[in-house]
């Protein structure tokens, strides 16, 4: 599943740094065609997440799997199509689909091949692949650029996925798909709470993806890129180092301590006056960040039945995406009018207010547990 996943993302990513090009070369595009094109993807997976949730339960997890990453490879042949920009939009919507359809069936697939013990880290090693992805592809479709022009990129665009799906097809599905009466909500009841602080935690990374090297910019430093490089490498070193924690110290705690961490991390970027403290800053969210996320979706696995995570997982995930798709631009407003430190300020109260809702959630939930094993 990793290798599946990994070589899907690569993919993706590799499209990141050459479409912007791409649009503003041979298809003549403004900066304003440039976002559209980019983001667009976005509005799709957001929509699609709680369908193709529900589609893996249903249906199983290697359909949803290998149809999504169909969709990803669909998605690089039409690159190769000259339709313009509204073609290119087309071409980002049906990505979406099939990014959202690897992600979330393939998190519920890993969680069914994980022993109990070890379902959080291997949510976490599982988010490795698209991280991993996400981090070579840029280079590489920078290097095919430059090798073998626009077709190069579209092409392995268009492979990378395939090969994913190819190897998908020969990992074991031990899921059951779910019978027709079986009840699997749009937004399932156990994915609400910890979606509520996936959402406030991912306005941060939201700030530091878009703000960080202009921050630093403003401040004399051209080392923003660096900054989020640290931030990437953290949230990998941790995962790997501390992966385990949420099955070890339990999912509502280290929910808790990554929400803090991020906090932290994010107020000592705001207050960077140089790139050093900045990249401490990344550093120490980072590891938060790491963390996070498959705390959450244990939480969010530990309260469902097992033939319903696809729809689970599929409504929590669309929450980390609701809030990149808000926070990005909450952030790009406030920087308008306070300046690019506010805007981190504000990202780091969302983080503790996320940190806050999982302290909420997580005692509420021992109170429940402890008055249901007392005595009546």
């Amino acid at each position: 599943m990793f290798v599946a996943t990994i070589m899907g993302f690569v993919a993706v990513g590799a499209v990141l740094p050459v479409l912007p090009r791409y649009v503003q070369g041979p298809i003549g595009g403004g900066d304003l065609a440039v976002g559209i094109v980019v983001g667009a993807y976005t509005v799709s997976a957001l929509v699609c997440r709680p369908f193709v949730g529900r589609l893996a339960d249903r249906r199983g997890r290697r359909l949803t799997v290998v149809g999504g990453a169909l969709l990803v490879s669909l998605a690089g042949v039409l690159y190769l199509v000259p339709a313009g920009v509204a073609g290119l939009i087309g071409t980002r919507l049906i990505l979406g689909v099939g990014e959202g359809a690897m992600v979330v069936a393939g998190s519920a697939w890993v969680v069914d091949l994980a022993p109990v013990e070890r379902r959080g880290q291997v949510i976490g090693l599982f988010g490795l692949g698209i991280w991993g992805g996400l981090a070579i592809g840029p280079p590489l479709g920078v290097a095919l650029l430059a090798t073998g022009g626009y077709a190069a990129v579209w092409i392995f665009a268009a492979l990378g996925p395939l090969i994913g799906a190819l190897v998908a097809t020969r990992v074991p599905d031990l899921h059951v798909p779910a019978a027709s009466d079986v009840r699997l909500p749009l937004l399932p009841r156990a994915a609400v709470a910890p979606g509520v602080s996936i959402f406030f935690a991912s306005v941060g990374f939201a700030a530091l993806a878009g703000f960080v090297v202009l921050h630093l910019a403003e401040r004399g430093s051209g080392a923003g890129s660096a900054v989020f490089i640290t931030f990437a490498a953290s949230v990998v070193g941790t995962r790997l180092m501390f992966g385990s924690a949420p099955d070890r110290l339990g999912p509502g705690r280290t929910a808790v301590a990554a929400g803090l961490l991020e906090t932290v991390g994010l107020l000592l970027i705001a207050s960077a006056g140089s790139w050093p403290l900045a990249a401490l800053g990344a550093l120490i969210m980072g590891a938060g960040f790491a963390v996070l996320y498959p705390a959450l979706a244990l939480i969010v696995m530990d309260r469902t039945d097992d033939r319903a995570r696809g729809a689970s997982l599929g409504a929590f995930s669309a929450f980390f995406d609701l809030g990149v798709g808000i926070g990005a631009p909450a952030a790009g407003a406030i920087a308008a009018v306070a300046g690019y430190p506010a805007a981190f300020y504000m990202a780091a109260a969302c983080a503790a207010a996320g940190a806050v809702a999982s302290l909420a959630f997580s005692g509420l939930s021992r109170r429940r547990k402890l008055e249901a094993a007392s005595p009546a």
